[in-house]
């Protein structure tokens, strides 16, 4: 079987637009970066600020640290931090270079600006509305369905920018549906590595370097440090130690990039911190460490692109039976193996809600990784989870579209539920 030109260069497409650097958890990133904009557009400190914003937003914002700002939460602080302090033309990096002196002023204007935050109902999962205003002055920014996808700005009244439709998304982004679990394969024992390696080394770099730094140091739950000290220091305790670490740190506010997949921080930490720390132990060839890659990041992108960005599905699911994916492509398994050690991790793991971005997604991640890892030794030792066993189906694909029927549609109540709950709506 030979992959087609078109899906050869679709997945390098995919590749080069999901794994992309970002400073902070996306979601008050994405904040920012729409509060960044807006300034630019008005062409000085606003006096009032209006952020309205989906629930899914909201819920992922309310208790993660905003990097760059001494340690500040909350969808004010991501706004304020973006107004003072952001560089627009960085997207998701809009606030990697802040000064002590802009922190100091992030808190001081957020002490004295008028900031209004409300729901934003009838629109994407991800969605945000600023609205801006000094005198007579006011800019409207809109961003939806992606963390930097505008789709509408307006100054006055004016309307500069429109997309075709509100939730419209850039028309010219790879066709995520030509993904399938085969072809991920195959592609990743083809591709040329020239044509990839640039992403994949970058996304090395940034997600161990802040892994190491969740070990080194103080950081949220400190669940890395906690599974060594249980646990023991085998290689799987290693690699899901590694990436809960990764994760610690970045919802702490530690001010290190990672690169994302799926939109996702802590997905681009997961899909790849157990890689590495496989590919070191079991001494491979750097190209063979990245052809894995190329396998747990795909795979994570197939099974969230029938999901959504935000969901009540927690992504770290599809991210750590991801990984599970790419190491078993690191001990040499191919498609047959791969696809039952998928099913097997995610029959065990798909129930995990997602209850924003906080400390505790280092737990999620670390028991992720851990089904993933089982469910290929599952595999391995003649066990496997078969057709009609709860949400099992025949096949993987179709296990997938299990997934995303599960996610999309019938956890839609559960995620308005943990809202409610998050925000003690009743």
């Amino acid at each position: 079987m030979v992959l087609t030109k078109e899906k050869y260069d679709t997945y390098v497409k995919i590749l080069k637009e999901e794994l992309v650097p970002a400073f902070g958890c996306t979601e008050p990133i994405a904040i920012a970066y729409c509060a960044a904009k807006a300034r630019e557009i008005l062409g000085k400190y606003p006096d009032q600020v209006v952020i309205e914003a989906s629930s899914n937003i909201i819920k992922n914002v309310k208790s993660v640290i905003v990097p760059n700002t001494g340690g500040l939460k909350g969808i004010p602080a991501a706004t304020a931090a973006g107004i003072v302090a952001g560089d627009a033309s960085k997207e998701l990096e809009v606030i990697s270079h802040v000064s002590d002196e802009k922190k100091e002023e992030i808190r001081n204007y957020l002490e004295n600006t008028q900031f209004k935050v409300m729901p934003l109902e009838g629109g994407d999962k991800l969605d945000i509305r600023i609205t801006v205003s000094s005198g007579e002055d006011t800019t409207v920014v809109r961003i939806a369905k992606h963390h930097t996808n505008l789709v509408r700005i307006e100054k006055n009244s004016e309307v500069m920018w429109q997309a075709q439709e509100d939730t419209t998304i850039t028309t010219d982004k790879a066709d995520r549906s030509l993904l399938s679990v085969e072809d991920i394969i195959l592609f990743a024992q083809e591709v040329t590595l020239s044509d990839v390696e640039e992403v994949l080394e970058r996304q090395v770099e940034y997600n161990y370097k802040i892994a190491e730094e969740g070990m080194a140091k103080d950081w949220g739950a400190n669940l890395g440090s906690v599974l060594l000290n249980t646990q023991g220091n085998d290689i799987r305790t290693r690699a899901k130690a590694m990436a809960a670490a990764g994760s610690d740190a970045r919802m702490s506010g530690c001010e290190l990039p990672v690169v994302i997949n799926s939109g996702s921080g802590n997905q681009g930490i997961t899909v790849s911190v157990p890689i590495i720390v496989y590919a070191k132990e079991l001494n491979v060839a750097k190209e063979e460490m990245y052809r894995a890659l190329v396998v747990s990041n795909l795979i994570a992108v197939h099974i969230k692109n029938g999901i959504g960005s935000l969901s009540a599905f927690c992504g770290a699911v599809s991210a750590g039976c991801a990984a599970g994916c790419g190491i078993a492509y690191l001990m040499g398994d191919r498609t047959e193996v791969i696809s039952h050690a998928l099913v097997n991790a995610l029959a065990i793991v798909s129930g995990i809600i997602c209850d924003g971005a906080k400390a505790s997604c280092a737990g999620k991640i670390a028991v992720s990784v851990d089904a993933g890892i089982l469910g290929y030794l599952m595999y391995k030792e003649g066990q496997q989870f078969y057709a009609e066993d709860g949400i099992v189906s025949k096949g993987v694909e179709k296990t997938i579209q299990n997934i995303y029927r599960l996610a999309a549609r019938g956890m839609s109540e559960t995620d308005e539920e943990i809202i409610r709950i998050m925000t003690q709506c009743d």
